[in-house]
C-alpha cells in the first residue's frame, strides 16, 4: 500500500518537505511505518522514536494496523516556555 505521511517541525525540516509518500506492505503497522521513515531519514530516527504517529486524526500506538485510506502525521514532541 502507498501512503502520504504529514511532517511537521522538526521532521518537516529534516526532511525538506512536509509530505513523504512509503510503500508499506499490506498489513503494515504504524511501527513498520516508523521503522520505514527512520531509514530514509536517518538523522531522525531518535526523533521519530520520541514523536506521536496520529491515523485519521487520532494518535495511536506502534501496533495500529494501518490501511491504505488512511491519513498519517508524524508529530514530533513539542517544547517550549
Amino acid at each position: 500500500m502507498t501512503l502520504t505521511i504529514k511532517l511537521f517541525a522538526a521532521l518537516r525540516d529534516l526532511a525538506g518537505t512536509d509530505t513523504v509518500t512509503v510503500v508499506l506492505p499490506d498489513g503494515a503497522t504504524v511501527g513498520a511505518l516508523r521503522l520505514e521513515l527512520g531509514n530514509r531519514l536517518p538523522l531522525a530516527r531518535s526523533l521519530l522514536a520520541r514523536s506521536a504517529v496520529a491515523v485519521n486524526h487520532d494518535t495511536t500506538d506502534d501496533e495500529h494496523v494501518l490501511s491504505p485510506a488512511d491519513e498519517c502525521a508524524v508529530i514530533p514532541p513539542v517544547s517550549g516556555g
